[in-house]
């Protein structure tokens, strides 16, 4: 009776989590942007593996606006001594929408991996414009550069990571050191990033579309776009995107890995067959793997960037 009552309890799980991923993937792009964080995130706890990640901080602030606060993720067992390799993950939404609490499913998956994560809000239109969001998002780096060392992290390993117009933030603040300098550090702290269907080359804007109301003001408007500040000396970017992405279309990622490479910079392009904008971030998830080998690609890179730099040798006399 007791196996009976288990496999039934299994079967209404599985039911359940069927209808809640059919609801959420059948409306892409929309639904994420309406909210589908919230339900992948509820999907990775239900189905995921609870073990080996922890929400050490929740709400934590990082400045003084009602959205200048953070989540801090940790391994399971992070003890305030450890020095692990940190990621500050920047969510997207169009700048329109996110919240911190909907991608703890981030914060595990990356937190299993070893890595202490960051995930701050920003400002969001109709709030904040241009530049608004890469203050924030700056004062949130700035932040995790002065005080994660009190949570098991090293201030001297910190990459960024983020999805779409949380990519864009990231890559802003790697490419254009303006962002960092304002919040009182510097992008020499950014020791790479790995960003997910990102925009980066979309000018001209859609007419009264998301990128048009967030920064179509701003002129000249090519300081909005991060190709314009390709460098040498900038962090080395990992570029993941989607081919079938119609929201973010793949040219973005194309043409700044290219610039990048053009003026010696270090740039990875990985393009993914057949994958939409948010099957990217999908694939995060535990139930969601499948979709592609995002992150363990995105590990790779991310430890490969924050990797414990030896000092040489004493030459013998």
């Amino acid at each position: 009776m007791a196996a009976e009552i288990s496999k039934g309890r299994r079967l209404i799980k599985y039911l359940v989590v069927a209808v809640l991923l059919v609801l959420l993937f059948g409306g892409a792009a929309r639904m994420i942007v309406a909210g589908g964080a919230k339900s992948l995130n509820f999907g990775d706890r239900f189905l995921g593996d609870s073990d080996g990640a922890t929400l050490l901080v929740a709400g934590q602030p990082y400045g003084e606006g009602p959205r200048n606060k953070l989540n801090i993720w940790v391994p399971t067992g992070t003890k305030k001594t450890d020095k692990l390799p940190v990621l500050v993950f920047h969510y997207g939404g169009g700048w329109y929408s996110g919240a911190r609490d909907d991608y703890g499913f981030a914060g595990r998956a990356f937190a299993k991996q070893g890595f202490v994560v960051v995930i701050p809000d920003y400002r969001i239109v109709p709030e904040g414009h241009w530049p608004d969001f890469l203050h924030d998002s700056a004062a949130a780096v700035a932040w995790t550069d002065a005080h994660i060392a009190n949570y098991g992290g090293d201030r001297d390993r910190i990459a960024l990571s983020g999805h779409s117009a949380g990519a864009y933030n990231a890559v802003m603040l790697a490419l254009d050191p303006q962002w960092m300098k304002a919040a009182g550090s510097d992008a020499s702290v950014i020791r790479g990033v790995a960003a997910l269907a990102g925009p980066y080359d979309f000018y001209p804007f859609e007419k009264g579309g998301r990128a048009d109301v967030a920064m179509g003001d701003i002129r000249p408007v090519e300081k909005t776009q991060p190709i314009t500040f390709v460098s040498a000396d900038a962090a080395p970017l990992w570029l993941g995107h989607g081919t079938a992405d119609t929201v973010v279309r793949v040219r973005n990622s194309r043409r700044l890995a290219a610039a990048m490479h053009k003026v010696g910079g270090s740039a990875t392009l990985r393009e993914y067959h057949g994958l939409s904008h948010n099957d990217l971030v999908m694939a995060l998830t535990k139930p969601l793997a499948y979709k592609g080998p995002i992150l363990p690609e995105m590990t790779d890179f991310l430890r490969g960037v924050t990797a414990r730099r030896v000092s040489p040798a004493p030459i013998a006399e």
